[in-house]
C-alpha cells in the first residue's frame, strides 16, 4: 500500500478579511467595502485545499483553537471535509488564532493584523507522532513567526519548530513547510534551524531570499536569477528533495543535480481577480497533491498554478475552486502568462 495520508500542524485560525477603497494614513478613514470571515493559516488552508480538489487520501489536524465561535468555526469546516480533528487542542478560555486582512482594492495589496491567540500556546508537546496513523506519509508544518512557545528554543533545539519536524521525521514522515511574510531577519532565524529537517519546502520569491541571505525581489519584480541561487543555497542547508519557489509571474523548482524547473503562472483576466489571500497556499496545495499523487514534476507544477489562479476568483482561501480537473481546465482556458514564456525558453 502507498501510503498518502497528510498530517497538517501548526497555523489554524480564522482569516477576517476586507476590502478597503484605500490604506489610509494614521488618524485618516477608509471605507470598508466587503468582508468575509474564513478559515486560515498555512495549516488549515493546506488541509481543505487538498480536500477541495479532490485528495481521497486522509487528512488530519494538529494545532490549537480556542473554544469560542471561531473555534467552533473550524472543527465544523473539518467536520465538513473529513478532516481528523483528534490532533486540534480545544483550549478553553483561550481566542482562537485570527489575522485582519486588509486588501487595499485599488493594488491588490494586503495587510495583515495577527492576533496568537492559542496558536501562541502550542507547543512541540501538542505533536505526538507515537499515534501516526499508518496510512500517514507527509507533515506539513507552517507557519514560524507568530507563534511564541514554538518560536522559542526548546530543549537542545534552537525552537519548537526545527524539535518538531526531528520528532516526525524519527516517525518516518516526510516534512514540508511553508513560511509567513516576515522581515527577512526574522524568517532566517527561525526557519534556517529547520531546513535539515525538511524533504521539501514551498515558499515564495521575498521568504527564499530571506533563507539564504540575499535579494531576490527589487523595486517590486522578482529577480529569476537570485531566486534561482537561494533555492539552490536552500537545498545546501539541508532541505533534501525540492524547493519550491513562487511569485506572480511564475514559479521556479529547484532539486539537487538537476537544473531548475521554471513555468509561467496562468494569465488570470483582470476582471476575475477579486482578492489574493490564500493564492500562496493555495500553490503550495497544488503542488503538494501532485507530488502526493506521484504526478510527474510538470503536471504538479501546472495544478499549483491553477489552484492559484482559481484562488483569486473570491475572497476566500478556498471556496473558489474545486476538483484537481476543473481548476487545470480552467487554467488551460485562460492560458499563461506571455512575458515568462520567454524565460522559460
Amino acid at each position: 500500500m502507498v501510503k498518502k495520508g497528510v498530517i497538517c500542524g501548526g497555523c489554524w485560525l480564522v482569516d477576517k478579511t476586507k476590502i478597503i477603497d484605500r490604506w489610509p494614513e494614521e488618524e485618516s478613514l477608509a471605507v470598508i467595502h466587503e468582508e468575509t470571515l474564513q478559515g486560515g493559516g498555512p495549516a488549515m488552508n493546506m488541509a481543505v485545499n487538498l480536500k477541495r480538489l479532490g485528495g481521497g487520501f486522509p487528512v488530519a489536524a494538529v494545532g490549537a483553537v480556542g473554544d469560542d465561535h471561531e473555534g467552533r468555526r473550524i472543527l465544523e469546516v473539518c467536520g465538513r471535509y473529513g478532516i481528523d480533528t483528534a490532533g486540534l487542542c480545544v483550549m478553553p478560555g483561550v481566542k482562537t488564532s485570527y489575522t485582519d486582512v486588509m486588501t487595499n482594492r485599488n493594488t491588490g495589496k494586503r495587510t495583515f493584523f495577527h492576533c496568537q491567540g492559542a496558536g501562541g500556546l502550542l507547543t512541540p508537546e501538542h505533536f505526538d507522532f507515537s499515534t501516526t496513523p499508518e496510512d500517514a506519509a507527509v507533515f506539513h508544518l507552517g507557519a514560524p513567526g507568530i507563534h511564541d512557545a514554538m518560536d522559542a528554543p526548546y530543549k537542545d533545539e534552537a525552537n519548537g519548530w526545527a524539535a518538531t519536524l526531528k520528532k516526525a521525521r524519527a516517525a518516518g514522515l516526510r516534512a514540508n513547510m511553508e513560511l509567513i511574510s516576515l522581515p527577512p531577519e526574522r524568517i532566517a532565524a527561525l526557519a534556517r534551524p529547520c531546513l535539515p529537517h525538511l524533504n521539501t519546502i514551498i515558499i515564495n520569491d521575498a521568504e527564499v531570499g530571506a533563507l539564504a541571505g540575499m535579494e531576490t525581489v527589487r523595486g517590486g519584480e522578482t529577480d529569476l536569477k537570485a531566486v534561482e541561487r537561494a533555492a539552490y543555497d536552500v537545498l545546501d542547508r539541508g532541505v533534501s528533495d525540492l524547493a519550491a519557489v513562487h511569485f506572480p509571474g511564475g514559479c521556479l523548482i529547484a532539486r539537487p543535480g538537476k537544473p531548475p524547473h521554471i513555468s509561467p503562472s496562468v494569465k488570470v483576466p483582470p476582471g476575475e481577480i477579486v482578492s489574493s489571500v490564500g493564492a500562496g497556499d493555495a500553490f503550495a496545495s497544488g503542488l503538494m497533491f501532485g507530488l502526493i499523487e506521484q504526478w510527474p514534476l510538470e503536471k504538479a507544477v501546472a495544478l499549483a498554478h491553477a489552484a492559484a489562479a482559481a484562488c483569486l476568483r473570491s475572497m476566500s482561501t478556498h471556496e473558489a475552486f474545486g476538483p484537481a480537473g476543473e481548476c487545470l481546465a480552467l487554467a488551460e482556458k485562460w492560458g499563461v502568462r506571455p512575458q515568462v514564456r520567454a524565460a522559460v525558453q
